[in-house]
């Protein structure tokens, strides 16, 4: 190494995603290269009236703009890809790697957006490298998470290796089988790590987040209790979950009906790519179903964060062109309200038991799990990666603090 060299400062700056859950955005700068971790948006709170997303300020990077070799995305969530059609209008990024998922997703954003001939999308495999300007290497580490195709990352500088977990829990029973590549992590601590940037979200939550499997037995409770038909509200984007659903419709010999765009987009890129199995005369459009008896039918919307526009949130108020709730139906919110959704998710709730419907929620019911690891899980991550220094990422003020004191 030259003299000169030795004096290169790895920069590592978060755009957003600290202090606050949403717009993940980090800067990784090293010499006069600059390579950018995900670019996420955040949803504007009650009091942000008249905004539809939020981003973080890209300031820096409009000013740095020649340094930019390329992107990585650790997966498909909107809080790390929902960013990206609005930067690319402000710089260029020359390239973009990511997992087959989300860059499906991504090229959706992007041809929409008239974006598509602005960057070059290129998928990555689990143990994959692909170098990025002549400082940084990037392997992507296959973890698990709410979401299929999702990753781990070590970057590999000229100074050491720096492991961002991404989004992560630690589930040892994938409902897709693929699962975390903890060899791998363990083998960087062993070389040795720089640096270790972790997920935050449930720093405050002692024990270990439970498998996503163990959603089934309380979903299937509801399916053998159901009498009418049954409206499942979940994230579009949590392809295991949706698996579930759909197993369990094949089971029980109900057709499913899937309501919302989002919700669509996703299952139509998870089928093609693998990750939902099922045949195509699972489902049925709507407008078939008036011919199917009530108990014969699942409805599966998007909505579950009372989202103003969102399926589940029209048909509670009565405003859905062809759903209307009846005496009978079940109503599954198979989600937990984020920080700041509480209020619009319980009115939700409440407008629709007004109309009759029998609606499980809570975090009693077994309906839902994290996608993100508990305390348990990152003391695991801790203690495989043993790194030099410890940033926490992802998550709110307290969550940081939490984590820290691990």
């Amino acid at each position: 190494m030259s003299q000169d060299k030795t004096q290169a400062k790895l920069k590592i700056i978060p755009l957003g995603g600290l202090h606050e859950i949403g717009k993940n955005t980090c800067v990784f700068e090293y010499d006069d290269e600059i390579i950018l971790l995900d670019a996420g948006l955040a949803f504007p709170s009650d009091d942000m009236h008249g905004v539809n997303v939020v981003l973080p300020d890209m300031t820096y990077l409009r000013e740095n703009r020649h340094k930019i070799k390329g992107m990585i995305v650790t997966h498909g969530h909107e809080d790390h890809i929902g960013g990206i059609p609005y930067h690319l209008k402000q710089f260029d990024v020359p390239i973009i790697y990511g997992p087959r998922l989300a860059m499906a997703l991504l090229r959706d954003k992007l041809e929409e957006a008239g974006l598509a001939n602005r960057t070059k999308l290129e998928t990555v495999a689990p143990r994959q490298m692909v170098r990025l300007g002549k400082s940084f290497m990037v392997e992507y580490i296959r973890n698990t998470h709410s979401i299929a195709d999702s990753f781990c990352v070590a970057i590999h500088t000229p100074l050491g290796i720096i492991i961002h977990t991404g989004d992560f829990k630690i589930d040892h029973t994938p409902v897709d089988g693929e699962f975390f590549d903890l060899q791998k992590i363990a083998e960087h601590g062993e070389k040795g790590v720089l640096c270790l940037l972790s997920d935050s979200t449930n720093a405050e939550v002692p024990g270990y987040t439970p498998s996503e499997a163990s959603v089934y037995p309380g979903l299937e409770r509801v399916f053998n209790q159901a009498t009418g038909r049954i409206m499942i509200t979940t994230f579009a984007s949590s392809v295991h979950r949706i698996n579930l659903v759909l197993k369990l419709a094949q089971k029980f010999n109900r057709k499913v009906v899937v309501v919302g765009r989002s919700m669509l987009n996703v299952i139509a890129h998870a089928r093609n790519l693998g990750y939902i199995k099922c045949s195509d005369d699972l489902f049925e459009p709507l407008k078939a179903t008036r011919n199917l008896a009530d108990e014969k039918i699942v409805i599966l919307t998007t909505g579950s964060q009372g989202e103003p526009l969102a399926a589940m949130t029209r048909i509670s108020k009565g405003e859905h062109p062809h759903i209307r709730v009846r005496q009978g139906d079940t109503i599954v919110f198979s989600a937990n309200p984020i920080p700041g959704n509480t209020i619009a998710v319980v009115n939700t709730i409440d407008r629709l038991m007004m109309q009759g419907a029998n609606v499980v929620y809570g975090r009693d019911k077994g309906i839902h799990v994290s996608g993100h690891g508990s305390q348990e899980d990152h003391k695991l991550m801790l203690s495989l990666t043993r790194p030099k220094f410890f940033v926490p990422v992802h998550g709110e003020h307290r969550m940081l603090v939490k984590h820290a004191q691990m």
